[in-house]
């Protein structure tokens, strides 16, 4: 059975229904015509394709000889204002370019309109060992470094042959991709070919244990790696055209019952499991060893040329690090490239291609910034590097300030107006600026590993809902194992823009625990709902969300004790003992608005968003049922031994 999951989506075909949806609605105000259907959507994309551009497909050789499934599609330029010469625009994937061997149009570049309208020679590439292309497909390559053939190589010897091969090219070339795709952009611009003037990271995967997809704070990230990695994955004998047959049936009603009976990583890493070589490494190797560090980026990206566009999302479930790695890192590797700018929107992963980005659940947004920023920031981005259009460059970093609802654009990333503030946890619930006086001050809960905090307030099936990234935390504040703090409500607006870092002193009668440190806006009780009308309405299928009183969670991350001195060398808690963990979660730009509370919440488990933690400390993979033990865990907020979250507050 074929498991199509939204990370292939958001890599290329399901970018199509935000393309085509976001181009307006006709009709009078009155009586609007009806959005288009996906169907209606996608057949109207693979309508204009059809027309508009002719399919080629190629080998293309490595210098080693391998050679790798390239796709091409050239503008028809009758139908096109532009007449050529055109630039490529180009993405690398391993998930498949498809329609191999036949005569079906449909570009996986890109979906956007603005710029699809405009003629662009559009090339997708199998990568190495994926696909129908040749050769040994390694997860996330690492760099050689110019001493071995690598993704950079293999990109600069697909241009040489472009450029030599394609007729009616501009001479330049621009290279795109989101999430795995967005790896193997970073990637290909490493000591880039002069020609690539253009290259847009989208949620690069940059380091899978410190931030991105695999581990967060040492934890692992268990429904995404198992969902994905198991299920999607498999050993594959390329060159390959047809997807292989899959009997596994993976369609749990309820993830968290399914994980909790499943019960240990062992047990998920066999058959009974449906894993494969990338979900066992993933699940083994549970320190950053060496596995890991050949595969961070950050220390790689020297020899970028291009102009560089990173664009993420700030409720991005997967690669939420990536995009700011790899803006700090071409920043500080590669001071020559033509530019380097960050782009952060209120999406999800991929949603700044496949969405209107108006909302997120129940929060919205003010309009439609995803539609905002393909027609405003993307589409002119790559015309002004590969076609000499004229614009206004992009500020340093333009980035969406959620709770305020505006674009925001800095001369630097964090803003230089922003600066570290404490935030500390008080006696009974408090939450304030100032360090606590108590000479004695703490709160305790048990954490039990049989009765995980849900990350969710609802059963889910499949894949992790990217909704929970900014979901309502009321049901968390009822859990006898979470810590709730807040303020009292803000007498003037709060905006946080930069890292969030908890900085908390605790003790554990366990050897080992996580400590997962949410930071949540709380809507005022007097919030004025916007399904107002509909209450005392409600049906038992679809109550409508009272937003007074929603606790929108604004950042969340756990945070694994045994790695608080290093992620090479867990070490033991010792038992009762206080200790400081110390960790910083991925960055932030929020306003907290006047009226509004801010809010903290501290707990121990986060299921089965990450594995449970025996609170043992042992190798996780190796625990048996019996190994999980209930824990009290300690976080003291006192004199001399503070704890709180450290904001980046942006200045008046």
């Amino acid at each position: 059975m074929r498991i199509w999951n939204w990370r292939e989506a958001v890599g290329f075909v399901g970018l199509v229904a935000g393309a085509w949806g976001a181009q307006g609605q006709q009709g009078s105000p009155s009586a609007p015509a009806p959005a288009p259907t996906p169907q209606q959507q996608r057949a109207a994309m693979t309508e204009f394709y059809k027309t508009h551009y002719a399919k080629h497909e190629y080998r293309v050789p490595a210098r080693d000889g391998v050679k790798m499934y390239t796709v091409v599609y050239t503008p028809i330029a009758s139908e096109f204002a532009d007449k050529g010469p055109y630039p490529f625009l180009m993405t690398r994937t391993p998930y498949s370019c498809g329609n191999y061997d036949n005569a079906n149009v449909e570009p996986r570049v890109t979906s956007n309109m603005d710029m699809l309208k405009s003629g662009y020679i559009l090339v997708c590439q199998d990568v190495r060992g994926r696909w129908d292309s040749e050769g040994h497909w390694v997860e996330m390559t690492p760099p050689k470094d110019g001493k071995g053939i690598d993704e950079s190589t293999d990109m600069y010897d697909t241009v040489e042959w472009l450029l030599k091969n394609v007729a009616g090219n501009n001479g330049r070339v621009g290279i795109m991709g989101i999430s795995y795709p967005g790896f193997y952009t970073s990637a290909s611009i490493i000591d880039s070919h002069p020609a690539i003037k253009a290259a847009s990271p989208q949620a690069p995967m940059m380091d899978l244990f410190r931030g991105d997809d695999s581990y967060h704070g040492g934890a692992f990230m268990l429904d995404a790696n198992h969902s994905f990695y198991a299920a999607f994955f498999s050993p594959q004998k390329n060159p390959l055209t047809k997807e292989p047959e899959n009997k596994f049936e993976f369609n749990p009603k309820d993830m968290y019952a399914y994980y909790l009976k499943m019960g240990t990583l062992q047990r998920l890493d066999s058959a009974e499991g449906n894993t494969n070589f990338l979900f066992h490494d993933q699940a083994v190797h549970d320190t950053f060893d060496a596995y890991w560090k050949a595969r961070d980026m950050r220390e790689h990206m020297h020899g970028v040329k291009a102009a560089v566009m990173e664009v993420g999302g700030w409720f991005d479930a997967e690669d939420l690090a990536g995009p700011v790695i790899t803006f700090h890192a071409i920043d500080k590797l590669s001071p020559e490239a033509k530019a380097n700018t960050l782009v952060e929107g209120p999406w999800v992963h991929g949603g700044w291609a496949r969405s209107t980005g108006a909302s997120l659940g129940d929060i919205k947004f003010g309009g439609d910034t995803a539609v905002y920023y393909r027609s405003h920031i993307e589409a002119p981005f790559f015309a002004h590097y590969l076609k000499d259009a004229e614009w206004t460059p992009l500020a340093k970093a333009t980035v969406f300030e959620t709770g305020s609802n505006v674009w925001r654009q800095y001369a630097a990333w964090p803003p230089p107006s922003a600066k570290a503030k404490m935030l500390y946890l008080q006696a009974d619930g408090g939450l304030g600026w100032s360090a606590p006086k108590a000479i004695v001050s703490k709160d305790e809960y048990v954490s039990d590993p049989a009765k995980p905090v849900p990350f969710v307030p609802y059963p889910t099936e499949g894949d992790v809902p990217q909704r929970y990234m900014d979901e309502d935390q009321r049901f968390a504040s009822t859990r006898p194992d979470v810590l709730t703090y807040e303020t009292a409500p803000l007498t003037e607006d709060v905006t946080v823009a930069g890292p969030v870092s908890p900085k908390l002193k605790i003790a554990s009668t366990g050897t080992d625990a996580d400590f997962v440190v949410k930071l949540i806006d709380v809507y005022p009780e007097n919030y004025k709902d916007p399904d107002a009308e509909k209450v005392g309405k409600r049906v038992l299928d679809a109550p409508p969300v009272l937003m007074a009183g929603y606790e929108m969670m604004v950042r969340g991350e756990p945070m694994r004790a045994k790695f608080r001195n290093s992620w090479e060398k867990p070490e033991a808690l010792t038992p009762g003992k206080m200790t400081a963990v110390d960790f910083t979660m991925q960055d932030v730009n929020h306003t907290f608005l006047k009226g509004h509370r801010i809010m903290v919440q501290i707990q121990s488990t986060w299921f089965p968003l990450i594995d449970r933690n025996p609170q043992v400390f042992m190798d996780i993979y190796k625990a048996k049922p019996e190994d999980y033990k209930k824990a009290t865990e300690t976080v003291y907020h006192q004199a001399g031994a503070a704890s709180g979250v450290e904001l980046m507050v942006v200045q008046k």
